[in-house]
């Protein structure tokens, strides 16, 4: 049987809303308003799936059918790779392919192994870069640039390209993390006994982040126009896919907001060619939480959102361009 459209938790999102919106009924509304457009949008295209050149464990690598110099893209371990392929001309991985690169995805797998974050990196990542037999250079997005960066003083990464990934975890301050810390206590009691985190456990933590947003984001859908609400429901059915990450991985994630540091691999930064791009208007990601301060010769501020900065209409000139000269070198 197909499960039906999320958001996933259902119940849980609607109470979220509900608190948010308070005694405005008419606010609360319009957010059902659009949840329902969304959940009756056509389904949009099915993922491609590219073929394996490798795997280490329940790690794959896979390369598209594109030829030219490789490029390591390591995406979130939260959440598919779709929002890198999302749509024609909405594609980085289009996009690279076009310039002369031939992209190298690391594929998390389905079910996890029981790893954390540190061993994932030191006994999965860096082992499936070194099967190549040459260092590359390599993007990684969300948390997927966090654990490239941890892996890239092994010496298997030339340059490596950070979209929107966190790294100075104190950066999202006592309420931010408190709200994430709560969500960790509620979430692990139902996690444990399974060994791993499911999605519908996942999502929470990021709504916990600024429930303002989600709330608003759905408000914003019940007038918009087809067009809109197609790219939306690609946006929303991505975020609500993805496999379960292990119960040891979810922990040191939860870790990192606890103590501030990344706590993968020491902190210790590679001596290699950095691009730190930063979205100014991430909700997921602050600006604060990046590797560099605003002035920094590597750094690349964007005025958009965690997803805006990779899908949006400007991203081909504001991310597209300078991250394919980066990375040419």
């Amino acid at each position: 049987m197909t499960r039906p459209r999320g958001p996933h938790p259902l119940p849980l999102f609607l109470a979220t809303v509900s608190h948010v919106c308070g005694t405005d009924r008419a606010r609360l509304a319009r957010v059902l308003a659009g949840l329902t457009r969304y959940q009756r949008a056509p389904l949009p295209r099915t993922r491609v799936i590219f073929p394996e050149i490798a795997r280490i464990g329940s790690i794959t690598l896979r390369a598209t059918t594109a030829a030219g110099a490789p490029v390591l893209v390591v995406p979130s371990l939260i959440n598919p790779p779709d929002v890198l392929d999302l749509a024609p001309g909405r594609s980085l991985l289009a996009h690279l392919a076009n310039a002369g690169f031939r992209p190298l995805l690391v594929d998390w797998g389905g079910t996890p192994e029981p790893l954390g974050l540190a061993a994932l990196v030191e006994t999965r990542l860096i082992p499936l870069i070194t099967t190549l037999g040459y260092p590359v250079p390599a993007l990684g997005y969300c948390l997927g640039g966090t654990l490239a960066l941890a892996a890239a003083g092994a010496g298997a990464i030339t340059r490596l390209a950070l979209l929107a990934a966190p790294w100075r975890f104190a950066a999202y301050g006592q309420d931010g993390r408190q709200s994430l810390g709560g969500w960790w206590a509620s979430a692990r009691p139902i996690a444990a006994p399974l060994g791993l985190v499911p999605m519908d456990l996942l999502q929470p933590a990021f709504w916990a982040l600024d429930p303002e947003a989600l709330a608003t984001k759905f408000e914003n859908l019940a007038d918009a126009d087809d067009a809109t609400v197609a790219a939306f429901a690609r946006l929303e059915d991505w975020a609500n896919a993805g496999a379960p990450l292990s119960l040891a991985a979810a922990a040191d994630l939860a870790a990192l907001f606890d103590g501030g540091g990344t706590g993968i691999s020491g902190d210790n930064v590679p001596a290699i060619p950095l691009l730190d791009v930063v979205a100014l208007a991430d909700r997921i990601v602050p600006a604060a939480a990046a590797l560099t301060d605003p002035g920094d010769p590597a750094r690349l501020d964007i005025p958009s959102g965690h997803v805006g900065m990779v899908v949006g209409r400007n991203a081909p000139a504001r991310l597209y361009a300078p991250l394919t000269a980066f990375l040419a070198g």
